[in-house]
């Protein structure tokens, strides 16, 4: 009798959705090895609740990072959130709070997770840090999208996914040779910050066939994923394409930096500004965003760059820029 019942348990055991080979991934901390398909995931990645519900995966737990979204979505991943509810995690990593949520994956690829945190945290559940080589943020959406497939057992879907971007990216670059190798660079005013060539912002024109500024690379001291431009000297942002990404005032903004109207990006016009939810699209960098942000930012960029500066860069947070004169 006690065999009838334990053989069909197991069974059941075995056809769960929840079962799957044993992997190990590998990272900047060392190896996390996960079995099974998790299925309780905390996210705390300023970006990963994005990566995660492309994937078709809403996590039970997300990490707020800015906006007034609901849950702290913006509205390219909203449809995929659906009526979840998941916590919203505020603030640094809370190991306790984490802990009471039980859940059966950590994610922080894009989280500023210190060794300290991911040994704590991995005796909570495996957990995911950067990839090894990768500084807090500095990861590509492709890594980050191929760690959670293998985390999650969904590798061919998180390659479905990039290969439809990738085929998307491929397409626009085709549709622009004349893009190819033009300098470019995503900046916010007014004190300036640009960020590098590993930050997602400029991998993303990287992806479109430009070439991140060298200027700005220059300045980097480690694997950060931007500098600070000193306003007397603004040769490292005068580039093919610029991008002033929204901030508060931004008309103000940019008219407080003098040297400005001095610069070619400026005289030529091809400079691009972009408002407050096509930077955030272009901050997360995720499969929801990025499409978002390619169908917005192309017309801009196709704008800024068809070399007559008398062209409208089209741009709600362009209202009361000033035009090159």
């Amino acid at each position: 009798m006690m065999m009838r019942v334990f053989l069909p348990c197991l069974l059941l055991s075995l056809a769960s959705p929840s079962w799957a080979e044993p992997r190990q991934l590998t990272h900047r901390y060392g190896v996390t090895q996960i079995d099974g398909t998790p299925e309780r995931v905390v996210s705390l990645s300023y970006v990963g609740h994005d990566f995660l519900l492309a994937l078709g995966v809403k996590p039970i737990a997300l990490r707020y990072w800015y906006g007034d979204g609901k849950f702290g979505v913006f509205p390219w991943a909203e449809q995929a959130l659906g009526d979840a509810e998941p916590v919203v995690l505020y603030g640094d990593i809370d190991v306790e709070q984490i802990a009471l949520l039980k859940p059966d994956l950590i994610v922080g690829q894009w989280s500023g997770m210190t060794e300290t945190q991911y040994q704590l945290l991995s005796k909570i559940a495996p957990t995911i840090p950067p990839a090894a080589g990768e500084g807090d943020y500095t990861s590509s959406w492709q890594l980050m999208t191929r760690k959670l497939g293998e985390a999650l057992n969904m590798p061919e879907k998180a390659e479905a996914v990039i290969d439809r971007l990738e085929t998307r990216f491929s397409d626009i670059r085709n549709a622009h040779p004349e893009w190819a190798g033009k300098s470019s660079a995503v900046v916010w005013p007014p004190r300036i910050g640009a960020y590098t060539s590993v930050d997602l912002r400029s991998r993303f024109l990287a992806d479109l066939g430009f070439t991140p500024s060298v200027g700005v690379d220059q300045l980097i001291s480690s694997n950060a994923y931007y500098v600070m431009i000193p306003q007397e000297d603004l040769t490292p942002i005068d580039v093919d394409l610029l991008i002033w990404t929204d901030t508060a005032e931004l008309a103000d903004a940019l008219d407080g930096i003098v040297l400005r109207k001095a610069m070619r990006a400026y005289r030529e016009g091809r400079e691009v500004y972009a408002d407050y939810d096509l930077g955030a699209a272009l901050s997360h960098s995720s499969p929801l965003s990025l499409d978002y942000a390619l169908d917005r930012l192309v017309p801009l960029i196709e704008a800024a760059m068809d070399g007559d500066p008398a062209t409208p860069v089209e741009s709600t947070a362009a209202e009361g820029v000033a035009p090159p004169s």
